[in-house]
């Protein structure tokens, strides 16, 4: 069997406050359960170096970097993050946007690669915001347009939440398109505009949702015409999410997990996941539906 090409680093997780809303650990509790799974081998992990200054800088402010680098943000900059300020935030916060750019390379040579973070959407050009420091897909989608690895890429955003922090910094770019499907009557309350957008009421079940997620990546495809995909599989669209508003069991998780990939492998199209959103204190529960998107890449591309 193939093995999927998997994008991880152990500083992804780190000593962080227990009763914080956001589950850092999670991105360890994913790589014990895809090693539990089988998903995890020898050799199909890459391991991303911090991102460099000039691939950060095509996405961002060098201020705003600068200034989160040497703990210099305003409390209220840091109250809109969310997110206490520390070195290990820092650290980890310099290598999940190389992450995903590393996940999009692969996933042009490979057809298909998974990264075990990313997804950090609401971060803008000059300051972050919901948990998002730096914008790892739009860093990776205008580095690799700079590299001229890619003509036109897609992201395709399935977080419950918009990703209105793409939308903004890319709105200007030709290159690539920007989609977002998302529960309308959530964070952000101000909604930026992306190439497509399409809101979904709250409560909307799995029938609903799968017709939705096929009708609009298909719409996607056709006005993007993609040379590479970004694939942000939030997992915050689940019943019990503790942030999502919509009424997706794990079963219509895993559905559409097998929906957008098998898609995109019908069009010959290259995909890069990032696990986006997903919010619970159990959070090696969490992991488990985090999982469900490598789990459909592995019986798809295996």
């Amino acid at each position: 069997m193939t093995s999927i090409p998997l994008v991880y680093s152990p500083f992804y997780s780190y000593s962080f406050p227990a009763n914080h809303r956001f589950p850092m650990s999670k991105f360890h509790h994913l790589y014990q359960c895809l090693d539990a799974q089988g998903v995890i081998k020898n050799n199909n992990v890459f391991r991303p170096g911090r991102v460099k200054a000039e691939v950060l800088a095509l996405a961002h402010d060098d201020d705003y970097i600068n200034r989160f680098e040497n703990n210099l943000l305003s409390t209220k900059e840091l109250r809109k993050m969310g997110l206490p300020w520390s070195e290990p935030l820092v650290k980890r916060s310099m290598i999940s946007p190389n992450g995903t750019l590393m996940t999009g390379s692969i996933a042009l040579n490979h057809g298909i690669a998974c990264h075990l973070a990313g997804g950090t959407h609401h971060a803008n050009y000059d300051h972050g915001r919901g948990y998002c420091i730096f914008n790892d897909l739009a860093v990776a989608a205008k580095s690799l347009i700079a590299q001229n690895k890619a003509k036109r890429i897609l992201i395709f955003d399935c977080d419950v939440h918009q990703g209105d922090g793409t939308a903004s910094i890319l709105s200007d770019d030709e290159h690539i398109f920007t989609c977002s499907i998302h529960c309308e009557k959530n964070f952000p309350h101000h909604k930026a505009t992306s190439d497509l957008d399409v809101g979904l009421p709250k409560g909307m079940n799995d029938a609903e949702y799968l017709i939705v997620v096929e009708e609009t990546l298909y719409q996607a495809i056709q006005l993007s015409q993609p040379d590479l995909v970004f694939y942000d599989a939030g997992v915050d669209i689940y019943a019990n999410d503790g942030l999502g508003y919509l009424n997706i069991s794990t079963d219509g998780i895993l559905a559409r997990e097998r929906l957008v990939l098998s898609t995109l492998k019908q069009h010959n199209l290259p995909v890069a996941t990032v696990i986006g959103g997903g919010y619970d204190k159990d959070t090696p529960a969490l992991a488990k539906r985090h999982a469900l998107v490598f789990q459909a890449a592995q019986e798809i591309y295996s």
